[in-house]
């Protein structure tokens, strides 16, 4: 883009009103919108853009930054601000994606963007530049953000602490909202997939009027998203795919699994463990065919497909409210506000509780029994206590989330001149709260589970069994006080007395309602000036300085049930804290030369912010930025910054948390690198300080039985916790690249831009995988004590401890190519080109400080080597069609499965020889065709995904629980745009 073209993209989205906040970069400005040529001379407002707090004209800086206009989203077919984000190339995989079903905790339901794959709480969000309200785990939700509100978008691909404080470490997200806008708009988009499923719909309607004295905008958007099943993609309707349909499944079935005494077993031979299954017809089986199978263990047993309850992506429903006015008080004195209303509700479900004798009430001790079938319940013709596995089938355990934001903010601005020069000067602040309800349904209340399965009998007065003794009834029903018998022998889907499957007392009483809070609330004040403070012969020297004071406080209290571990459902302990920070700034702009041989323009950015918080102490940090045209058509742009993320409230105030983990245990003789890898297989032998597995071990998995695929998850809940002594990570990032722009070739601009970022002390949260790995494939024998983890003596790992510390580096380098053409004219129309690349060279990672071994992340995982997104536009009259074009590289990870293990023996820098497989690049295509109707509406039509492209199977599940990448298409999808303007 030309700098006339791109000074007039900066006045469209002004509006003449001067707003602060608009950031355009050169050769880094989304397609769509593009003005007409107009006189050089017109005389230009000068604005504040993003990566600096300094108001100038010339919005040419060293900051490498995009800019996405609402022209550039709408011909997008995405419904929310996140998807929008997701599919820049530079941002990383989704954190918390839809397709993480077995996610757990507050922020489990919000849409939040993560640049350069280093985490979403290290991408800071703003809202016309101010904070987004973020979880007590510190992560944004852009959920909260309506798209009828968006004028733009604006990401800077730099850190930016010296600028913004803490968390501006990968870059900086903007969110600006529509002001100044004046009549009506209404606007409807709906649309599902290919399968009939996945409906979204969006509605909304923004009005506005504005003049001379001010301005009011106000809008409202309702938006639903449908789930999707798990069972109706062939990538998710099976553990392991529809590849391999008879792997995966769990030995936890809706028919249930029985510890009998010896020879009790009707029809059929006891496994060596005393199981086999029931059922009232006495046959070997409670469920159909498909669910037969035979365990590693040699029982004899149904099994369950758990993806058949779950959702592969969750449903959600947005209800939102905003309004943005100003109003100019005197000719030099601006009062501008923002208020905004959002409320978010999501859902998720999962397959029922897979119930295991592993379950005793707390209370009573470490040696308590664990909790079966009573000798003296009705329902038990042994006389002995009976142990099981049972799904509660009949109840899938679901998820609702409600997340309530209230948002307000008020800034007074003006200007005021000190001899022939002008200073800009702004006093305001924000207040932005979020309330969350989670209400959780489908575990078993344990206190439930030992009176249902206790002692009961037959009434005659009433004719049902009831709870307790003749002598000592308990009172039949599912209210406090009273009690339900279960028969957990009746298969599902079969009815009877004692039935979970028609007994509706008895699923009320089983599986009482949970609710969880929470509530975050941030207050922040700030004032700022910015003017320049005398002329060098190259122009004005730029000055901004500033004070912001942030008040953070966050609470999120589970259920009493989770805390006390009275449910199935994970443990978890409440969070509650909070701390305040008080800053500094000082900005100067210093143009060094201009117009010269070699020198058009040369000038530099120094920036520096003190940052007091009451949680750790102080710190600070500076940046310096450069920017030099050696002639007109090119420029040479770098910067050198230093950052820090302050621990959030979970980070230091958070409770313990249980989970029932993914993984691959090492010491695994099957599939684990002991298998493969003579060093590894030693390590597991030692035992000498290290956790001992046996030559032969097998992984246990859920059910106490052998693992017969991986990572397998486990049977037994492991804990992860907060830490109180944490400090802050502090982060150095360095850019430098250069934007040509030929004036030989109008409409040309290319940028290459080189990054790099360290993130030292940095707060990891480590992962049952890491620690095992580091342990067993690595030889750190740090990571193999007991404070960690353990084995029985049978080398099952029987307790896990994981929390977090200031500990390691993160390291990351790559670059970052952008391509925007914008053809001439031709009779057939206008044709704009945009193609942005970026390409990984290096994500490393040193788990621990002593670490002898550093990870390589690039390629595996989610972290791919190279992301690609490029557009072609073209507009004819009231006719546009776009066609965008989204590469992800090849991905590789440990072979689950023989045949599909195309590098068994590959070795690994960091791991040594491991088998992995290695899947092939994949490519999504969409096209969108639009059209200005006469009377004032616009229509665009569409599908993403068009070619109904499907990714390789990925066994490592990465970002979801399915064997699927969480942050590709589930299908094509077809959506339809109208928009009414009044």
């Amino acid at each position: 883009m030309s700098n006339t073209l791109l000074r007039q993209a900066i006045r469209r989205a002004l509006g003449g009103a001067g707003v602060a906040g608009v950031t355009l970069a050169l050769a880094q400005v989304a397609t769509p919108a593009f003005a007409q040529d107009a006189p050089v001379n017109q005389q230009l407002e000068t604005v504040t853009v993003t990566g600096s707090r300094i108001r100038k004209a010339d919005v040419e800086t060293a900051q490498p930054i995009i800019v996405l206009d609402r022209a550039a989203i709408e011909h997008q077919g995405f419904s929310s601000v996140a998807d929008i984000l997701q599919n820049l190339s530079e941002a990383g995989s989704p954190a918390i994606s839809r397709a993480d079903a077995l996610a757990s905790g507050e922020s489990v339901g919000g849409y939040y963007v993560d640049l350069r794959n280093l985490g979403a709480n290290r991408t800071l969000v703003l809202l016309n530049g101010k904070r987004l309200g973020a979880t007590t785990d510190g992560l944004q939700d852009l959920s909260q953000v309506p798209m009828a509100a968006i004028e733009r978008i604006e990401v800077l691909k730099d850190g930016a602490s010296a600028i913004y404080g803490s968390d501006a470490i990968a870059g900086v997200v903007n969110v600006i909202t529509r002001k100044n806008y004046d009549g009506a708009e209404a606007s409807a988009y709906v649309g599902q997939f290919d399968e009939d499923d996945g409906a979204k719909q969006t509605y909304s309607m923004t009005f506005g009027s504005h003049n001379d004295r001010g301005s009011i905008t106000f809008g409202a958007e309702y938006s639903k998203e449908d789930p999707v099943w798990a069972k109706d993609r062939p990538f998710s309707a099976y553990g392991s795919t529809a590849d391999h349909p008879t792997t995966g499944w769990s030995i936890v079935s809706q028919w249930g699994a029985f510890f009998l005494p010896p020879g009790s077993c009707p029809g059929q031979a006891q496994s060596p463990i005393g199981a086999c299954t029931l059922n009232p017809g006495g046959n070997p089986f409670g469920g159909p065919d498909q669910y037969h199978g035979t365990n590693t263990n040699g029982a004899i047993s149904d099994r369950s497909n758990p993806n058949e309850q779950m959702f592969l992506q969750t449903g959600i429903e947005r209800k939102s409210l905003f309004v943005s006015g100003d109003y100019n008080i005197t000719d030099n004195i601006k009062f501008s506000t923002d208020i905004l209303y959002n409320k978010r509700t999501t859902q998720q479900q999962i397959a029922g509780y897979p119930f295991q004798p592993a379950f005793a009430l707390p209370w009573l001790g470490p040696n308590a029994a664990a909790i079966g079938l009573s000798a003296d319940s009705y329902y038990n013709p042994w006389g002995e206590d009976v142990y099981f596995y049972r799904r509660g089938w009949e109840v899938p355990r679901t998820t609702k989330s409600d997340l309530s934001t209230y948002r307000i903010s008020g800034t007074l601005e003006g200007n005021f001149n000190i001899g022939d020069r002008t200073f800009n000067w702004d006093v305001g602040g924000y207040v932005n709260t979020n309330d969350l309800l989670k209400i959780n349904h489908g575990d078993f209340s344990l206190t439930a589970l030992t009176g249902a399965l206790g002692p009961s009998f037959l009434d005659p007065g009433t004719g049902l069994v009831t709870c307790g003794t003749p002598d000592n009834p308990i009172p039949y029903g599912s209210a406090p006080g009273q009690c339900v018998p279960w028969n957990p022998m009746i298969p599902y889907g079969q009815g009877g007395a004692g039935s979970l499957s028609t007994t509706r007392e008895l699923q009320q009483y089983l599986f009482p309602y949970y609710n969880s809070t929470g509530r975050t609330k941030s207050v922040d004040y700030s004032a700022n000036i910015t003017g320049s403070v005398f002329t060098l012969p190259a122009g004005d020297v730029g000055v901004a300085a500033g004070y912001e004071h942030r008040n953070e406080t966050g609470s999120y209290v589970p259920d009493a049930f989770a805390q006390s571990g009275l449910s199935t459902n994970l443990s978890a302990g409440p969070t509650g804290g909070g701390y305040s920070v008080d800053e500094y700034y000082l900005e100067v702009d210093v143009p060094v030369l201009k117009d010269m041989p070699l020198a058009k323009e040369l000038s530099f950015n120094v920036a520096g912010r003190f940052s007091d918080y009451s949680s750790f102490g102080n710190t600070t940090n500076g940046k310096f930025s450069l920017t030099w045209k050696p002639i007109d058509d090119l420029m040479v742009r770098g910067n050198y910054a230093q950052g820090f993320r302050a621990p959030t409230i979970a980070d230091l105030y958070g409770g313990l948390s249980g989970s029932f983990e993914y993984y691959t245990d090492p010491c695994d003789t099957v599939q684990g690198s002991a298998s493969r890898n003579p060093a590894v297989a030693a390590r597991c032998a030692s035992g000498a300080g290290i956790p001992h597995a046996p030559a032969d071990y097998h992984q246990i998995g859920q059910g106490g039985v052998p693992c017969s695929t991986y990572p397998c998850q486990t049977g037994i809940s492991f804990l992860s916790g907060a830490n109180p002594a944490l400090q802050p990570e502090t982060a150095t990032s360095k850019t430098l690249g250069v934007v040509y722009s030929p004036s030989w070739l109008s409409g040309l601009d290319v940028s290459l831009d080189w990054y790099r970022i360290r993130i030292n002390h940095a707060i990891s949260s480590d992962s049952v995988q890491d620690i095992l790995d580091d342990c067993y494939d690595r030889g750190i024998v740090a990571r193999c004590a007991s404070t960690y983890f353990t084995r029985d003596a049978n080398g099952v790992v029987n307790y896990f401890l994981y929390g977090l510390a200031n500990k390691g580096w993160v390291d990351t380098e790559g670059y970052d190519l952008g391509v925007n053409y914008r053809l001439p004219e031709f009779s057939f129309g206008r044709f704009a080109i945009r193609w942005d690349t970026t390409y990984v060279s290096h994500l490393n990672v040193k788990p621990t400080d002593d670490a002898e071994t550093i990870e390589v992340y690039t390629g595996r995982g989610s972290n791919f080597r190279m992301r690609s997104n490029a557009s072609l536009d073209w507009t004819l009259g009231d006719f546009g069609a776009t066609w965008t074009t989204r590469y992800y590289s090849s991905i590789t990870e440990r072979c689950s499965f023989a045949a599909e293990c195309n590098m068994p023996d590959y070795v690994s820098p960091d791991t040594g020889a491991r088998a992995v497989n290695r899947s092939g690049a994949n490519t999504f295509h969409d096209l969108q065709v639009r059209w200005n109707a006469p009377w004032n509406a616009s229509v665009a039509v569409g599908a993403n995904n068009v070619f109904n492209h499907v990714g390789p199977n990925l066994y490592s599940q990465p970002n979801s629980n399915f064997s699927y990448y969480g942050g590709f298409d589930i299908g094509r999808f077809y959506y339809l745009r109208y928009t009414q303007k009044f």
